[in-house]
């Protein structure tokens, strides 16, 4: 733990910059508030940095992200030539200014920078790293979280999130630098004036769209299927890019929410600007009122997760991420089977929280189910040995049960302009034939069972709930459960040692992975229940996976598990 009051005490010394001064005078002499600030150094990841917008060495500011463009300063300076880096930001709270003090400190390092003019989606932003042949990419982003937070998002030349490698050597440079004496900086405008700092035009995005575009497996039928879509970007990114490539692909009945068509980073009518949830379509529920459309459309912040509702007997249901990459799998491999555009030996690649049911579609094309861990970078990097094999197109989609879908190479993290094209050209498909996605849905199930997945989050917020989440993770490594929900455990997948050990033999295989802090508890029925801290909030998650004969019989199963797994990790006590 750092030495609190000390570093307290140099920021009162050493902080000019005003919002963070006047943050530091107002916690004097609260203990609490100053541990919450300084306990700990936001830590750089594969992720970058994420926390809250605020004063102190655990807050993202101007300081703390400057430190850590300093620190990747370094990194890039010793890895490449001549480096450049792509710059982008969302809507939230300082992401302008800190996307130009990240810029500045690149440029003062003598690194080209390459900025956007105005707020830009993540995947554009990774797809500029690769078109723009930069060194690396920094997207300043919480995505979807509250408005409290800010985040700074880094790439590796390749386009997608730094590997761990990367990560850490940056890191390292990161914590050899002193926060206060040793970054680097120059002014903002007067590096444009020179040439360091270079505005890309708009004109830019013209080919992004085209690549996008030429997605499209059944592009005449949004042509000529009248369906209508409510779209919200929940005053995020999302709202010019997503509405451009909607208008391309000739969909004219597009209704935006009035309330949360602008980018505002306060999110004031959606505290969790998040399209996993409810909460997120309330404004586009309201509005639905008066406006029937087929399909409610929910980007996040940065443009790059993606919700839907879909009106069915009268009433808009939600679908999950599960059931919208169930369901995109199914409709682009049975349509480019049914072209004969299918490529030969198609991938398919998913999370392993994302539902298995997913792979029982694509196999039953013919398909190969890859799977990776959670986050991106890892169906990035999946994309990339493709590539450098020459079978890119073998790559048919990418996705995660947490709203991210990427078919394409054009750029490597989800991208939700990608996915509301296949989603709202799957819609009209399907209406075409009289069918809403709800009804694609059950036909699924109908054809390879009832899946229930089921996600859990529970917050566990500053040091001590850092520290109980990690208790929980090795007390459950160390002694874990024989059975839930009324099924044995038949084995214990723990991805942090690499060792999957058959419970009833003790016998143990090898899991070919990166290390990573996830459980994953295999029942005797193959259903599974898998835990894991956040890597990007202050919460655990727990995955249920469920095959019933039925809807019911599959969520009193999911109950089942979610009680007794909480009595395990001693959850509510």
């Amino acid at each position: 733990m750092n030495d609190v009051n000390k570093l307290y005490s140099l920021w009162r010394e050493k902080a000019e910059e005003k919002e963070v001064m006047d943050e530091l005078l107002s916690v004097e002499g609260n203990e609490k508030e100053i541990l919450d600030r300084f306990w700990q150094n936001l830590t750089f990841g594969t992720g970058g940095l994420r926390g809250v917008i605020g004063a102190g060495t655990n807050r993202m500011n101007v300081y703390t992200v400057s430190q850590a463009t300093q620190g990747l300063s370094n990194y890039l300076n010793e890895a490449f030539e001549k480096p450049s880096v792509a710059v982008g930001y969302d809507s939230r709270i300082n992401s302008d200014k800190f996307a130009r003090a990240a810029a500045s400190v690149l440029a003062a390092n003598g690194i080209k920078v390459y900025i956007f003019k105005e707020l830009m989606p993540t995947p554009i932003v990774a797809y500029a790293v690769k078109e723009l042949s930069c060194s690396s990419g920094i997207v300043i982003t919480a995505s979807h979280n509250p408005s409290k937070y800010n985040g700074y998002k880094c790439y590796d030349e390749r386009g997608y999130q730094m590997t761990d490698e990367a990560a850490e050597r940056t890191l390292q440079y990161i914590n050899n630098c002193d926060i206060f004496e040793d970054v680097k900086t120059c002014d903002f405008e007067k590096a444009v004036e020179e040439g360091k700092i270079q505005y890309i035009e708009e004109g830019f995005l013209d080919k992004y769209f085209e690549l996008v575009l030429s997605r499209s497996i059944n592009p005449e039928v949004a042509k000529n299927t009248d369906l209508s879509v409510i779209y919200t970007p929940l005053n995020g990114t999302g709202n010019k890019p997503v509405r451009r490539i909607l208008s391309m692909m000739g969909i004219k009945d597009v209704t935006v929410v009035p309330v949360q068509e602008n980018p505002d980073g306060r999110f004031p009518t959606c505290s969790f600007p998040n399209p996993e949830i409810r909460e997120a379509f309330n404004e586009a529920l309201k509005l639905a009122e008066t406006k029937k459309a087929d399909l409610l459309l929910a980007t996040d912040p940065d443009c790059d997760r993606v919700g839907i509702a879909v009106l069915t007997d009268g009433e808009y249901k939600l679908m999950t991420g599960n059931d919208v990459g169930c369901m995109l799998v199914d409709y682009i491999l049975s349509q480019k089977k049914e072209k004969g555009t299918l490529s030969s030996n198609p991938v398919i690649v998913k999370s392993i929280v994302s539902s298995d049911l997913a792979t029982m579609v694509a196999e039953s094309y013919g398909a190969e189910m890859r799977n990776v861990l959670t986050g991106f970078k890892y169906i990035g990097e999946l994309m990339t040995e493709l590539q450098e094999k020459g079978e890119e197109n073998r790559f048919e989609l990418g996705f995660e049960e947490s709203y991210g879908y990427l078919s394409g190479m054009h750029t490597k993290d989800k991208d939700a302009v990608n996915a509301s094209m296949l989603i709202c050209e799957m819609a009209a498909y399907y209406k075409a034939q009289g069918k809403t996605l709800v009804e694609v849905m059950k036909s699924l199930h109908d054809r390879f069972g009832f899946w229930n997945n089921a996600l859990f989050n529970f917050g566990f917020e500053g040091a001590d709930g850092m520290a109980k989440m990690l208790s929980m993770m090795d007390s459950l490594r160390t002694n874990a459960p024989v059975s839930l929900g009324g099924k044995a455990v038949a084995v214990v997948e723990d991805y942090k040692t690499g060792v999957a050990t058959e419970v009833k033999t003790g016998e143990k295989s090898t899991l070919n992975y990166p290390s990573s802090n996830v459980i994953i508890l295999v029942l005797e029925n193959r259903d599974k229940v898998i835990i894991r801290p956040s890597g990007t909030e202050p919460k655990i998650k727990i995955y249920t996976m469920v095959q019933g004969k039925d809807e019911e019989s599959a969520k009193a199963q999911t109950e089942k598990y979610k009680t007794d797994i909480m009595k395990v990790l001693g959850i509510g006590e």
